[in-house]
Order: structure tokens, then C-alpha cells, then sequence
């Protein structure tokens, strides 16, 4: 298949998730046969941040203004098996509009950010990346986020066929490596500052890292405010390309995952982050959400942490027990949660789609 994707950034992951998963999921796809055709508006803070020029497995354009490439999109629309919008494309309604006018075989939608748009529908908020109509003239809409969400996207946005398209990770890319010093820590965090985390964060890191003066803890990210409750054992790095998340990852004794408020409410929304520390080998701490059960199992596959207390408790425990827990989770993510499993699942969610007309058949084989 030819896919032509009109996104947020894959040449940046400087703020965002996105461009690491479809890094990944290009590459997978590539590795089946499939191209990507993935139109970015080139912004100056993914420009400024860019980290990536070239993706195996995709031909990236990189555009100013929509009216400067509409006549690119449309002629690579118009031998696309498939055409793709995802949430917060900058130029979202124009591109779906380009989309749903193609004799693309599925026009799809793809919401990587699931409960933050329906969190804005919810409180009576625009969602720019949707138009008047919302997902209801699409074949197909995928969405980051599974459980109550696809019913809702169903009933709120019109979405007439939904499925689950979570995040994963790319094993050519996170794997263990040597241990490096700079990142080494007892407890890590590896994560953009967003407000809606930080109450958890201050419970499960800062409360905990006061508490045990004598551990090394170590923050990864971008955007911290200079107001941040910091303290001594506190470190911190900032944003980290992909290309070392390995490293981080690998360095660190146990590494904590804290979701972003909306997603925690929906549930069935993991990051990739946790995919991406599972296959380095990180034994993970993590907030509690509904759903989690079916990606990790808690107490074998990933530690759970409600409180203080329970960070304080996982940071103690032995580091045979905590390399126990962290082979089981990197097997479970090598099995289940790979871009290659992903890619699968998207030909199987393509060719499951009611048909539109006579097409090609797409290979849903695992």
C-alpha cells in the first residue's frame, strides 16, 4: 500500500509522542511491503528541536503554508491506497478535506490524542484538528486510546468504524545498552512537564526523593518551569532525543511513568514511554489507570504506585527482584507491543473496514 499521512511532526520529537511512534511504525510498515508519504508543516519549534530529516520507510514533505503543498497532497492522494489525518495536524480540516475528496480505498483518522479531544468536546471547546462534521465521513478512525473511548468517538464524533491502534516500540531502535554514568539513577523520570502530571509526579518523585535523601533521582524532559519543586538528589537533563532514551533507560535501577491526567481518566491509553522502557530493560514504576492490566501485568511485569509510600517501597526493593520484573516486561513488550505487531494491526483494522468500492486486498497476517 501507499500511505499518505498529513500529521503533527515526525522530524521532531521535541514536546510531542508522535513522531517517535510513527518513526517506528514507518519502519515496520516499510519492512511489509507499504510506503509513507508524511506531510509535516515545518513549525520553528519542531524546526528548532529537529532531530530527524530522514525516516526509513517514509518520504518526508516539509511545508510552510497548506496552499503551498494542497497540489503535492492531492497528486499523492490520487494513487494512495490510503490517506490519514491525525490529531493535531496543523492543517487538519483542509487535509481531511483533501482526503475525503481522493478515491483513496480508506480514508482514515487517526487520534493519537483520544482523550484530550474529547476532553475539549466535553467542555464545550473547538478541537481544531476536527471539522463541522466530525470523524463521521471517514472509513476508518483509529484511536491511541482503547476501551469506553471507541464507543464515544462513535457517539460524540460520528465515527461509523473504530479501532484500537496503541503505542508501541521499535526494537531496532530501544534496546539495553552500557550504563552511562550522567543518567545513572535510582528512580528516573523521562517525560515533558505538563501541569496535569504534576500533582502525581510531586507524589510518586519529588515526596519520594525528599524522603530518601540518599537515592539518586533524575528527570529527563522538556519545558520544566524554573518554579519546579526541585531538590538536592534531584537531577535533571534536558530534553533527550530518541537516540538516547536507550541509554537513560538502561542507566536507571527502576524508571516511573506518571499519565497525563485525561488519559489516566479514560484509561486504555499507555504511553509509548512504557513500551520504550520495558524493551531497555527498565524495571518500571507507574501511576494506576484502567486498563494497564492488559499491557503489563502488575506485580510481575510493572510495579504500581498509588502514594508516597508505594514509590518509596518499589525504590527499596532488591535488584533481583526488580531484574525479574523488568525480563518479564521486556518479553511481554518484544511479544505484544513491537511497531511490527502495530503494523500488523493496522492492515487487519484497513481490511476490515466495510468496502467502499472494488479494491486491492491488504495482507492482515500477524
Amino acid at each position: 500500500m501507499k500511505i499518505v499521512v498529513f500529521g503533527l511532526s515526525i522530524s521532531s520529537s521535541w514536546g510531542n509522542g508522535h513522531a517517535t511512534l510513527w518513526r517506528g511504525l514507518c519502519r515496520a510498515l516499510a519492512a511489509r511491503g507499504h510506503r509513507v508519504v508524511f506531510f509535516e508543516r515545518d513549525v520553528p519549534y519542531y524546526a528548532a528541536h529537529r532531530d530527524r530529516t530522514e525516516v526509513p520507510g517514509c518520504a518526508l514533505c516539509l511545508y510552510s503554508e497548506w496552499a503551498e503543498v494542497e497540489t503535492r497532497a492531492r497528486a499523492e492522494l490520487a494513487d494512495a491506497e490510503v490517506g490519514m489525518v491525525t490529531s493535531y495536524c496543523p492543517d487538519g480540516v483542509a487535509a481531511a478535506e483533501a482526503v475525503l475528496a481522493s478515491p483513496a480505498w480508506r480514508r482514515t483518522f487517526y487520534d493519537l490524542d483520544t482523550p484530550v479531544t474529547l476532553d475539549r468536546l466535553r467542555a464545550g471547546e473547538p478541537v481544531p484538528y476536527l471539522g463541522p462534521r466530525g470523524l463521521r465521513d471517514f472509513d476508518l478512525v483509529l484511536s491511541y486510546t482503547g476501551g469506553r473511548a471507541l464507543a464515544e468517538l462513535q457517539t460524540r464524533l460520528g465515527a461509523r468504524r473504530v479501532a484500537p491502534l496503541y503505542g508501541s516500540v521499535d526494537p531496532e531502535v530501544h534496546g539495553p545498552v552500557p550504563k552511562v554514568e550522567h543518567y545513572r539513577a535510582d528512580l528516573s523520570y523521562l517525560g515533558t512537564y505538563a501541569e496535569d502530571r504534576q500533582a502525581m509526579l510531586d507524589r510518586l518523585f519529588v515526596q519520594a526523593a525528599r524522603l530518601a535523601p540518599g537515592r539518586r533521582f533524575l528527570i529527563g524532559g522538556a519545558q520544566y518551569p524554573a518554579c519546579f519543586p526541585w531538590a538536592e538528589n534531584i537531577y535533571f537533563v534536558r530534553h533527550l532525543p530518541p537516540a538516547e532514551h536507550p541509554a537513560f533507560y538502561s542507566s536507571s535501577r527502576l524508571t516511573l511513568n506518571v499519565t497525563r491526567r485525561a488519559m489516566a481518566e479514560m484509561g486504555y491509553c499507555p504511553s509509548g514511554r512504557l513500551f520504550e522502557a520495558a524493551a531497555c530493560g527498565a524495571p518500571i514504576l507507574s501511576d494506576d489507570w484502567e486498563g494497564l492490566s492488559g499491557f503489563f501485568r502488575p506485580g510481575e511485569e510493572i510495579l504500581i504506585a498509588r502514594d508516597t509510600s508505594d514509590a518509596l517501597a518499589a525504590v527499596g526493593l532488591s535488584d533481583a527482584a526488580l531484574a525479574g520484573i523488568a525480563a518479564r516486561a521486556r518479553a511481554r513488550a518484544l511479544e505484544e507491543h513491537t511497531a511490527g505487531r502495530r503494523a500488523a494491526e493496522l492492515e487487519a483494522a484497513l481490511s476490515a473496514a466495510p468496502a467502499r468500492e472494488p479494491h486491492r486486498a491488504v495482507p492482515a497476517e500477524a
